[in-house]
């Protein structure tokens, strides 16, 4: 098992929930946490516990970000006018990786982020692989001509666990993808509730 893929069996198990809503994760099969004492750990969640947990989790849906990276999307957000959590979810969303996984171009961020880093996708023509390129409304997102044929790509395309949300416009047959609109929480196709009011009492209180 790959690294990519250990990272992210072990944050479903440490949240105790499918965040990715995927059929072979561990939770499906047993909800108790990691590790020996895995099956005792149910007690009761302080508010901090509540609040570290929601940052864990929403941070760990885009890829296990690092905690450098994730102040930093947050320290934006709560900068920019309107409600930080909207603002925030709207940032991880015009991630360049997001997007390539929300398009179904790959099957996992993970894959998304490697995807990107090895130089398959252009944004606007032109050649980007830098995961975290934050992307603008009306870009548009394509697979380079060479890359189209790879196995990965031809799967996830296929898969019917999820679908493409209405704020990105994607065209599998030309493998391209146009972003239309930043979205808000209720606009992004989470398979497990994300709680970015609690990520924001996070922050505000350490």
């Amino acid at each position: 098992m790959t690294k990519r893929t250990s990272a992210k069996y072990k944050i479903d198990r440490r949240m105790g929930e499918n965040i990715w809503g995927r059929a072979k994760s561990p939770v499906n099969r047993r909800e108790y946490g990691p590790g020996q004492h895995g099956q005792r750990r149910k007690g009761k969640l302080s508010d901090f516990g509540l609040q570290l947990r929601a940052k864990q989790k929403l941070k760990g849906y885009y890829g296990d970000l690092t905690e450098k990276q994730f102040k930093r999307i947050f320290a934006e957000a709560a900068r920019v006018k309107g409600d930080t959590g909207e603002n925030l979810i709207g940032l991880l969303e015009r991630r360049l990786d997001a997007v390539v996984y929300r398009a179904k171009f790959v099957a996992t961020i993970f894959a998304a982020r490697q995807f990107v880093n090895h130089g398959h996708v252009t944004v606007n023509g032109q050649r980007v692989n830098i995961a975290s390129y934050r992307v603008k409304e009306g870009d548009v997102i394509a697979v380079r001509e060479k890359s189209r044929q790879l196995a990965v790509l031809l799967e996830a395309t296929q898969l019917a666990e999820r679908d493409v949300p209405d704020y990105i416009e994607a065209d599998h047959s030309k493998m391209t993808a146009t972003f239309v609109r930043a979205p808000g929480l209720s606009d992004v196709p989470y398979a497990v509730v994300m709680e970015p009011n609690l990520v924001i009492e996070y922050y505000a209180q350490n």
